[in-house]
């Protein structure tokens, strides 16, 4: 039987404890932040109103979870810092600015007269790479949508397409993280984005099923997206960057095996983007403490890819 933690118990995951209420004792239920949590429920305003999160009561000792020593990067450019970047099944790049909800559109994409993109992550420089439809892999421009080739061959170690995003590294850098999504089993890697040369890291452990996109944060923290091959709503999952381990998952009652989605981390919360193909997307936010999910936002196009830089907010 596959056991895995649940999302909240790892003590102050994001590296924001509170001080106030201190590490809870051994078999407490904790959220990321370190804080005692009560059961509780999400809310989705966008399906039927109401929907509960998995109300897990696990209540044993701690796992030894190593991250990296991951130092914070505070000297960022501006682009790669301020917003969200999403991108568009219709060849759009927009800016998301979770503080207001408001999205700017950056400009058209001209990367492929025949695909579409399938993801996207994007550095603290503030350049995105998006994988397209084909396993194509460009590098887009967050100032003004331009767009040009990479050498990464598609296909590599049977990476054709798959979700991405970027996290923290122990050298004061980032990696660029891609989580493959061809198969029902996804599979971790990397690709370096000087060679673009793929490196498979291994299978979630426990295994996983359906498309997963990813998001990190700049203490080395990576996290996973999946929705299911059949049914409605998404794990989110806590990942060891190093082993592809679950250290923990939570439920959240958002989107559906047919939906397009993206997704990432800003200011403490989780957002994420669901709508099926050719429609209108949702904006959920998510919140990692309390368990609650709310619509926010809508964008009249299909956001298929999110990147957020590692020198984002972390709360």
């Amino acid at each position: 039987m596959k056991y895995r933690r649940p999302f909240f118990f790892i003590l102050a995951a994001l590296g924001v404890a509170s001080t106030a209420l201190g590490l809870a004792s051994c078999g407490a239920r904790t959220d990321l932040r370190g804080r005692v949590a009560g059961d509780a429920t999400a809310e989705d305003h966008h399906v039927d109103g109401h929907a509960d999160a998995d109300a897990d009561t696990d209540a044993d000792a701690p796992v030894d979870v190593v991250f990296p020593d991951v130092p914070i990067v505070t000297n960022c450019a501006d682009a790669g810092t301020q917003y969200v970047y999403v991108i568009t099944e219709q060849n759009e790049l927009y800016s998301f600015f979770p503080p207001t909800l408001g999205f700017s559109k950056i400009g058209d994409i001209g990367c492929s007269q025949t695909e579409t993109p399938f993801s996207m992550g994007v550095d603290r420089s503030g350049i995105a790479y998006s994988v397209f439809s084909n396993g194509d892999l460009f590098e887009i421009s967050t100032l003004n949508a331009a767009c040009k080739p990479t050498s990464f061959k598609p296909g590599q170690s049977g990476f054709t397409t798959f979700g991405m995003g970027f996290s923290g590294a122990a050298d004061a850098g980032e990696t660029l993280y891609v989580a493959e999504s061809t198969s029902q089993a996804p599979r971790l890697g990397t690709i370096d984005t000087q060679t673009f040369q793929l490196s498979v890291i291994g299978a979630f452990n426990p295994n996983a099923s359906g498309r997963c996109e990813l998001t990190g944060t700049g203490d080395g923290h990576l996290y996973a997206f999946c929705l299911p091959v059949v049914g409605s709503g998404g794990e989110l999952v806590n990942l060891d960057p190093q082993t592809a381990q679950i250290i923990s998952e939570v439920s959240v009652p958002v989107g559906t095996s047919q939906d397009a989605f993206a997704y990432a981390f800003y200011g403490g919360e989780f957002w994420i983007f669901t709508g099926p193909p050719n429609q209108s997307t949702t904006v959920t936010e998510f919140d990692p403490v309390s368990l609650t999910a709310k619509a926010v936002a809508t964008l009249p196009s299909t956001i298929v890819g999110a990147g957020v830089s590692t020198c984002a907010p972390q709360k």
